[in-house]
């Protein structure tokens, strides 16, 4: 059964898409840390990150890297902090989430309410940086 995340891939889910490639794709996640919290994931659907074949790992991470920059080049913070989860969604992915203190890592915390617009106007940034 596909993912939420493959059905973005095929377009049957909108997303707010920053950044993909042949292997790739990053989007806004819909339930942020901080404004411009991005997943990383890659097209092909794989459960487990490090079920990965390792260049297929190497190059998602060297993808994340390009969004990264990106990221940082637009949303104000100290660094981009990289989690990989997992339990949430059966697709790998990464997260990459604009930080200020450890504490913004915290994915316990209530998430960050942003309207349409918002969401639109921090991928447009991104995609734009």
């Amino acid at each position: 059964m596909p993912t939420i995340f493959s059905k973005i891939i095929a377009g049957e889910v909108p997303a707010n898409i920053v950044a993909e490639d042949e292997q790739h794709l990053a989007f806004l996640d819909v339930r942020p840390l901080k404004r411009g919290h991005t997943l990383v994931i890659p097209k092909r659907e794989v459960d487990y990150i490090y079920d990965m074949a390792d260049e297929e790992l190497a190059a998602l991470h060297v993808f994340a890297k390009q969004v990264a920059v990106k990221m940082r080049k637009v949303i104000p913070c100290q660094r981009i902090g990289v989690a990989v989860i997992g339990l949430e969604v059966p697709h790998a992915h990464v997260h990459l989430v604009p930080m200020d203190a450890i504490a913004d890592l915290d994915f316990s915390k209530p998430r960050v309410k942003l309207t349409k617009e918002e969401f639109a106007e921090t991928a447009a940034s991104i995609r734009d940086a």
